[in-house]
């Protein structure tokens, strides 16, 4: 097995896969809805333990991805025209 070839050898590069990135977006936010409404239900132990980061975590798991379903939209624009 060779590890380098030359220009000459080498078959062209295959075409960019399309893919739908907003869908993989959705359901990783629709998972941190899921759970921080499940936080919020045990929002009084959480407290109590000293644990009420994990709510926070949630809330910056939407922020993050809010920003990447823009991000998504964006590009998805720039790439139609």
């Amino acid at each position: 097995m060779r590890i380098w070839l030359k220009d000459s050898e080498r078959r062209p590069d295959p075409e960019p896969v399309q893919t739908d990135d907003r869908k993989a977006m959705l359901v990783g936010m629709a998972l941190w809805v899921l759970g921080l409404a499940l936080l919020l239900l045990f929002i009084e132990p959480l407290n109590e333990a000293g644990n009420l980061w994990w709510l926070w975590t949630a809330v910056a798991g939407l922020v993050l991805g809010l920003i990447g379903l823009l991000y998504t939209h964006v590009r998805r624009g720039k790439q139609s025209r």
